[in-house]
């Protein structure tokens, strides 16, 4: 599902010049008796596509600034779709959050969002969707005021976040997981076949495992952000901009540098790939050999949890911990330090220990230490 620029009367459309001498065979955008050249050839149609919906939005871009309640949210999202979406993450998700929220909001005006309505919207929806639709519309709308079309923003209330998952797993858990990856084979008729059709998520649990990185840069990465030598993992491929889910390099340990190397040798252009080709998505999958391993609520991002518990319970610095995850040290702080040998370990030492001599007087503290020292 996407959302489309609205056709005019006559609308823009593309046309395959013919060659004629030395001139080769290219796109042209029509508009109506006027011509526009799109510089692709005739092999590169998707080029030329793109070119045609860059001219269809520039030629109806809003004008303004406007009062909220002339402007529909309807052509915030339009705008939203054509300049933000295609460049996420993930742009076909985006688009289908987008289209959810046109058909609710899509008859409005921007007067109408109201911490009403908006609470309206996520009692008809999950806490999490409704959460993640409503930021798309916030972000559209600050995008369309940043452009200089609308006077002044409507305030998006969203529901409340809801608590993180803390869950990980124990190393046995992620020993029996991963075999069970390894060890899938294809059944015909009840009967094995030699064909092993998991191994591809084995290989995806142990890059997890070994350097929590997220779900979608593990199934995206090519050889080529693997510096064997150095034992680097450069998480984000060059070129490709940041975002606010950090992607920062990696050391790569002794053990998984072991596995990528041999991995390397047996050919291919990804290290987690299916039939020669990458892995866009790992969730059915994956989410398959949790069940057959008999683990609850392990999901993917559940081995981002877990390298981050491991790391702290193996006392590793907050802040190289942080890095190595591509976290900030608040959240790896605020979620993980507990496990962590040193937490409030020198709060827990001083409640039981004498630190003076009690003075005299009847406001005189309880001394704690020798009666908690005498509980079993």
């Amino acid at each position: 599902m996407e959302i489309t620029v609205p056709r005019v009367s006559k609308p823009p459309r593309l046309w395959l010049r013919p060659a004629r001498g030395v001139r080769h065979a290219t796109w042209l955008v029509l508009d109506d008796s006027q011509q526009f050249a799109t510089g692709c050839s005739e092999s590169d149609r998707e080029g030329a596509e793109r070119e045609l919906a860059a001219y269809i939005a520039r030629k109806h871009r809003p004008k303004g600034p406007r009062h909220p309640d002339r402007v529909p949210v309807a052509d915030v999202l339009r705008l939203y779709a054509i300049d933000i979406a295609p460049h996420t993450a993930r742009p076909k998700e985006t688009a289908i959050r987008l289209a959810a929220l046109l058909d609710w909001f899509g008859s409005d005006t921007l007067a109408k969002i109201t911490g009403a309505e908006c609470r309206a919207y996520a009692a008809k929806r999950t806490p999490s969707a409704a959460r993640r639709q409503l930021e798309d519309l916030r972000a559209a709308i600050k995008h369309y005021h940043k452009e200089g079309f609308i006077e002044s923003s409507p305030a998006v209330v969203l529901p409340e976040r809801g608590q993180s998952r803390e869950r990980w797993m124990t190393r046995d858990e992620a020993a029996r997981l991963l075999w069970t990856a390894w060890r899938s084979q294809e059944k015909q008729r009840g009967d094995r076949t030699r064909k092993w059709t998991r191994r591809h998520v084995a290989r995806f649990i142990l890059v997890g495992l070994y350097t929590g990185t997220r779900a979608g840069a593990i199934c995206a990465a090519k050889w080529s952000q693997f510096d064997l030598d150095a034992g680097v993992f450069h998480r984000r491929p060059e070129g490709e901009r940041e975002t606010k889910k950090r992607r920062p390099p990696v050391r790569l340990s002794p053990r998984l540098l072991a596995h990528l190397r041999r991995w390397q040798r047996l050919g291919g252009a990804h290290p987690v790939e299916w039939h020669g080709g990458p892995v866009k998505r790992v969730t059915k999958a994956f989410e398959a050999t949790a069940r057959d391993a008999k683990l609850k609520a392990v999901t993917p991002h559940v081995l981002r949890h877990t390298a981050a518990t491991w790391l702290m319970q193996a006392g590793v610095d907050l802040g190289e911990a942080a890095q190595f995850l591509g976290m900030t040290t608040q959240v790896l702080e605020n979620t993980y330090w507990h496990h962590h040998p040193d937490f409030q370990s020198n709060a827990a030492q001083a409640i039981g220990t004498k630190s003076g001599r009690a003075k005299s007087g009847p406001m005189n503290k309880p001394n704690l230490a020798g009666s908690v020292r005498n509980v079993s």
